[in-house]
């Protein structure tokens, strides 16, 4: 079994990146004056050999890399969904969000869409990139393409109601809180 802890920790990378990321982990020191964390765990499966270990780069970062698991060319103005090859077992109450990596952004042009993965998912995590530049971007295996956050969602039952009560905005969409 592969496991990535907080502290960085694995039993089995198969990534050199990885491994300087675990480094990077095991230098960063906690200050006596931050709180502590609370740490949970999160179970995740490779569903290909050539999968890579999401990871962190700094303990204090929100989001785990993931890394493509296959070659993609992404034509110009174009999406492709792009496998990991892992599957998380997210618990119940948490969502996994996947958002864009800032440096794929700003450089490539690259965003990341449909980035929702259920609790009770259990598929390979694919990522649907986008690339708004007017020019093909290549993904290799072993890029990483997205960064995943979990965070706590809140349960709510939906109840139909005839009115709603009024707030400071109204009714006030796009655009309206000026530029």
């Amino acid at each position: 079994m592969n496991t990535i802890n907080y502290d960085g920790r694995s039993t089995n990378s198969g990534c050199d990146d990885h491994i300087h990321r675990r480094n990077q982990l095991q230098n960063n020191k906690i200050s006596k004056q931050e709180e502590p964390l609370s740490i949970r765990s999160l179970k995740f499966t490779k569903l290909d050999e050539g999968a890579t270990t999401p990871t962190k780069a700094n303990l204090s970062d929100a989001g785990w890399d993931l890394y493509s698991l296959e070659n993609v060319e992404i034509p110009p103005v174009s999406r492709s969904l792009i496998k990991t090859g892992i599957s998380l077992q997210i618990p119940k109450g948490f969502v996994g969000l996947i958002w864009p990596r800032s440096g794929l952004a700003v450089k490539s042009g690259i965003d990341v869409f449909a980035g929702v993965v259920d609790s009770g998912y259990r598929g390979d995590v694919g990522v649907c990139l986008y690339n708004s530049s007017p020019e093909a971007v290549n993904v290799k295996k072993g890029d990483r393409i997205a960064q995943i956050l979990f965070q706590p969602v809140p349960y709510f039952q939906l109840t139909e109601v005839s009115e709603l009560s009024s707030s400071e905005r109204g009714e006030d969409g796009f655009g309206s809180s000026g530029r």
